[in-house]
């Protein structure tokens, strides 16, 4: 008789790739990939230095979920809505780097009333979002810093949470 088997938590990640990009076209070609791998209700947080391709990953994947409008950074705005142009969910584009509180910040953003309905993106999100969901996909972005034109970028994708635990992340790395 099998050991039953140990309930898994939601804290825990899920599965795990990692991933090299060498341009901007590659990273907007891996958003278009990540895209067919989200649905409504998933949580993205994109980490990375300034630079780094959180912006271009995130193009991909308003271009691979079908959505209106250009993806741009949403540095000055703090989030952009991007409405689908079929029937796939809307994508919520957010740039947290200027907001230097914790979720209490955050909800000025009804984050947690859009987060049902749509795929919400947010960059520089560490320590700011992680309560609105148990679930999500957690990016982190390295490139080489300074005086630098290197386009190599080290990717992390991990999924957290009871919805990530069974996806296969490896796709991306087709």
């Amino acid at each position: 008789m099998e050991a039953p088997a140990a309930p898994h938590n939601p804290a825990e990640p899920g599965s795990s790739v990692q991933i090299v990009v060498t341009s901007p076209e590659q990273m907007r070609e891996l958003g278009r990939r990540l895209a067919k791998l989200l649905r409504a209700g998933d949580l993205v947080m994109l980490s990375g230095e300034l630079g780094a391709g959180k912006t271009t990953l995130t193009r991909g994947l308003g271009e691979g979920l079908g959505v209106r409008g250009a993806v741009t950074s949403p540095t000055f705005v703090i989030a952009r809505v991007h409405p689908s142009l079929g029937d796939g969910p809307p994508l919520v584009h957010v740039d947290a780097y200027r907001l230097s509180g914790g979720l209490d910040e955050m909800e000025d953003l009804d984050l947690d009333v859009s987060l049902p309905e749509s795929v919400v993106v947010v960059e520089w999100g560490e320590g700011k979002v992680e309560e609105l969901t148990e679930d999500r996909l957690q990016v982190v972005i390295h490139r080489a810093v300074g005086d630098t034109t290197d386009e190599v970028r080290h990717m992390t994708i991990t999924g957290v949470g009871e919805r990530w635990a069974t996806t296969d992340l490896s796709a991306l790395s087709a």
